[in-house]
């Protein structure tokens, strides 16, 4: 199997560019999840606030660090850090280093 990766510039209004490595592709999620991929967030970019509907997702911080917008509650991750953000609620994640911020995003749907 083939990691497929996109480049999105301004992804949910954030700075500079998001890069997703998809580690499983739709027929491997099978209908159950939306995304399981590895994410980088270069110094300086962001990945902006966006609300979840109809499903969950979660964070594991590999590398790096950065502040996690919890819903509106900001806080500091690193390397290690999960996070989770529930239907009907939002988050946003800001790389605050001088390396990449990378973690695995899992999104499920409910």
């Amino acid at each position: 199997m083939q990691v497929k990766t996109d480049i999105i510039p301004n992804m949910c209004g954030g700075k500079g560019e998001v890069i997703i490595n998809h580690i499983l592709g739709e027929k491997e999620l099978n209908g159950k999840c939306g995304l399981y991929a590895e994410v980088i967030l270069k110094p300086g970019c962001t990945l902006g606030y966006h609300e979840h509907h109809g499903e969950s997702e979660t964070y594991y911080i590999l590398t790096g660090e950065g502040n996690y917008n919890d819903n509106g509650t900001i806080r500091p991750v690193k390397a290690g850090d999960i996070t989770f953000t529930p239907d009907s609620k939002g988050h946003g994640l800001d790389n605050t280093g001088d390396s990449d911020l990378k973690f695995m995003a899992l999104i499920i749907y409910d």
